[in-house]
Order: C-alpha cells, then structure tokens, then sequence
C-alpha cells in the first residue's frame, strides 16, 4: 500500500500560486522538468513512497493538493548537512479539502487516511467550485 508525505507550503495561497512558484524556481535555478522539494531528513519509510505515493500540500491551514512523488534522493547540502531531494511530478491536483494544524517537518499519511482528488466521487459542483470558497468550507466542517 502506498504511504504518502503532509507537507506545509508556506508562502503561496492557493494552488495555481505554488504551481508558478514552482516554475520560476525551476526557471531561475535551470533545473530539471520535474519540480523538486528539499526537506532535513530522508523518511525512514522511504521505500513505501518513492514512485507509490503523493506529497499532500497544506496551504492556509488547508490540505487541499497533492504532487505525486517520483523519487527520495539523498543529497548532502553545501553546508556539509544531509538532506533529501523530494522530485515530484509537475501536476498538482487538488483534493477535497481538509483543515490541518500547523507543524514541523512532514508527517506520513497512509493511503486509507489520505484525502479523494476532486472530481474522483465527488458532485461535480465542489471540483468546479472556487479553491478559497473550498478551503472556507472545509474549515467549517461543511464539506
């Protein structure tokens, strides 16, 4: 079963804002096509996500997409500190929303616990609906 990754996004405020954040982080690095994300420490349960699971992105205090997860690179910084390189898929597809606290770090999220993508099951109405009026909802406990 595939285990996924929760990860806040601070700084963009909606999802189309992480998506051209992300782009221009590409554009002004030169990276490669793919976005990547470098986080301290490499998940110890890294074999059960790698090519299996999805970064969930929690924006405002909302869970609301996630980025499929196509490889755990370790990678020593310049600084000499090991870290690991999150590369990840260009596609962010929002899911049905749900409030989460802020924390630290990542924390795992099995597939059972993890929240449909929009349009999966869903009344067509939520996925067409606004991504804040979505998030406001969520937080309300109305969706």
């Amino acid at each position: 079963m595939a285990l996924h990754l929760i990860k806040l996004s601070v700084g963009p405020a909606s999802i189309a804002d992480l998506a051209a954040r992300q782009t221009a982080y590409r554009a002004r690095e030169g990276t490669a096509a793919h976005p990547v994300h470098v986080t301290r420490t490499l998940p110890k349960r890294h074999r059960d996500i790698a090519g299996k699971g999805s970064l969930y992105w929690v924006i405002k205090g909302s869970l609301c997409c996630r980025q499929a997860i196509l490889a755990l690179e370790p990678l020593t910084g310049e600084d000499g500190i090991p870290r690991c390189r999150i590369v990840l898929d260009e596609r962010l597809v929002p899911v049905t929303p749900r409030p989460c606290r802020p924390f630290q770090g990542w924390r795992y999220l099995s597939a059972a616990d993890a929240p449909a993508d929009l349009g999966e099951g869903q009344a067509g109405d939520l996925a067409e609906m606004p991504e804040a009026l979505r998030r406001e909802l969520a937080s309300l406990g109305l969706l």
